[in-house]
């Protein structure tokens, strides 16, 4: 892969920030109304210092609405082990607390609503528990990005929030930041010219009330709330509806983040901007120049090829017609919300061909993958598998423990082994084409690095095929773990494989996965 904008690089030593800091990211904001003290208060961990963290790997997982003590073992048990650089997580601010909502039961986009920027208490876990598995992570050699919210805060109503925090969306307040009317832009109604960047950047978001970014204290409570989560130990963020953010605000905003501890540098940052008309200054290019954009075209492109079996042609789709330059892009199959408007692109639609699309996003060139991990549902706006209320949480229905043996959780990450070695081992060195068969089956080499094919057939296919990998045998990684079992070698004689994929199968290979 090309080299990522805005990469850590890592340092001598890193300190574990603990009471102090958590005591901030906790309580309210200095003149603020006192909020109600939620149930579980957090067990605050004494500072510690420890060796440097190693990011392993550039491709991100997105565990979308894992509790934090289940990202925590799942960083040590499995995304570390197989290679995985990142973890992106679900907003961990204060968010709405919603019984019902739209056909469903706490839906999952309440998350998406700050009240405020403490982190004491939602429904996935505590600050002492984001603060340990942040820890955790590290330790296994894995980043953890939030998903951060910074456009907007909540619909209209009122109410208490997941950490027990008063908020009047109707009169635009929210004491527990704090945020009063002044603080938010004059535009009170939903975009209706997605075209003037005025709009798009001033008024409401399906009546989310929109954030004055430009005001000096709305800039400094979201660079508070960055650095607090970066002083945990955070390493990256995922800027949420940023299309929706004038690209000098965000700009203003980042440049007064701190260094990540350990690894150093800033923060990685990637934007949510989707594509549509206007001018560019509202498209996915024009806010390159503060951190990488998510690239909907990807998803688009690659999703639509593998669900219709079209893999001719897609590689020099995706040297041609994305929407930025690889190094700026961060690509996937589907997220949170794409899987939701178009069921036939996701896990849920599509079953092993998700795998095989996954799959084909961290073999190919371009871009930084982010690999979807989901979970079921029949409702649009239907949140996580819960565990239900508890008598004194004010986080509501709290999300239950993943269980990847319960249908509920898809999991879809586990499906793809150790692939997430595979754009590692072989850096940004070129796809070339090595065999085809029909429209459906492709395999290419990765210059002399690796070698990946893929079968998107309801039939096997029996692969010879050239290959530029130097001979000798190899994990397939795809299959199995990058420490090859008697299952899950490949071997590569005279510059030629052989090798057998089942329906909608897949095989990869790479220099850094060699068998005895």
């Amino acid at each position: 892969m090309k080299p990522r904008r805005r990469r850590l690089s890592a340092a001598t030593t890193s300190t574990i920030l603990g009471a102090g800091l958590l005591l901030a990211l906790t309580s309210s904001a200095a003149g603020a109304a006192p909020a109600t003290t939620p149930a579980r208060t957090p067990t605050l961990p004494a500072s510690s210092t420890t060796t440097a963290p190693q990011a392993q790997g550039s491709v991100i997982v997105h565990l979308f609405q894992w509790r934090w003590e289940s990202v925590a073992r799942e960083c040590a048990d499995v995304l570390g082990p197989n290679g995985y650089g990142a973890v992106q997580v679900s907003p961990p601010q204060e968010h709405v607390v919603l019984p019902s909502a739209e056909g469903a039961e706490y839906p999952w986009w309440q998350d998406y609503q700050a009240v405020s920027y403490k982190i004491s208490n939602t429904r996935r876990g505590t600050a002492a528990d984001f603060a340990a598995m942040v820890r955790t992570c590290r330790d296994s050699g894995v980043q953890v990005y939030v998903d951060a919210i910074v456009n907007h805060t909540t619909g209209p109503g009122r109410g208490s929030g997941s950490a027990g925090s008063s908020w009047q969306g109707d009169a635009y307040t929210y004491p527990a930041v704090p945020y009063a009317s002044r603080d938010f832009n004059d535009c009170r109604h939903d975009i209706a010219d997605w075209n003037d960047p005025d709009e798009v950047w001033n008024c409401e978001l399906l009546a989310l009330r929109d954030l004055k970014t430009s005001r000096p204290n709305v800039r400094a409570n979201i660079t508070d709330y960055l650095n607090g989560l970066i002083d945990l130990g955070v390493a990256g963020f995922r800027i949420d509806a940023a299309k929706h953010v004038p690209a000098a605000d965000l700009e203003a905003i980042s440049a007064g983040l701190h260094d990540v501890p350990g690894y150093g540098g800033k923060p990685y940052l990637y934007q949510e901007v989707k594509e549509g008309g206007g001018p560019d200054s509202i498209k996915p290019w024009g806010y390159t120049h503060v951190g990488d954009v998510t690239d909907f075209r990807f998803h688009a492109t690659v999703g639509t090829a593998v669900r219709d079996g079209r893999l001719n042609g897609l590689l020099d789709a995706l040297d041609q017609d994305m929407a930025v330059a690889a190094d700026e892009a961060v690509v996937f199959v589907d997220n949170h919300d794409t899987q939701r408007d178009d069921v036939s692109i996701s896990y849920q639609g599509m079953g092993d061909r998700h795998d095989l699309a996954q799959t084909f996003m961290l073999a190919q060139p371009y871009g930084t993958p982010k690999v979807m991990s989901s979970y079921s549902y029949t409702q649009r706006a239907e949140g996580p598998p819960s565990t239900g209320p508890e008598a004194g949480n004010p986080a509501g229905a709290l999300t239950a423990p993943t269980d990847c043996d319960n249908a509920r959780w898809f999991c879809e990450h586990r499906n793809l082994n150790a692939m997430p070695t595979f754009p590692t081992a072989v850096g940004p060195a070129p796809a070339v084409p090595r065999t085809t068969d029909g429209d459906s089956r492709l395999a290419f080499d990765r210059g002399n690095r690796g070698f990946a094919a893929f079968n998107a057939t309801d039939t096997v296919w029996h692969l010879t095929s050239p290959t530029n990998l130097p001979d000798g045998t190899y994990c397939d990684v795809a299959n199995g773990p990058a420490t090859c079992t008697s299952t899950t070698t490949i071997t590569v004689t005279d510059g030629q494989l052989t090798a057998t994929l089942p329906a909608n199968g897949t095989l990869a290979i790479h220099v850094g996965g060699r068998g005895s």
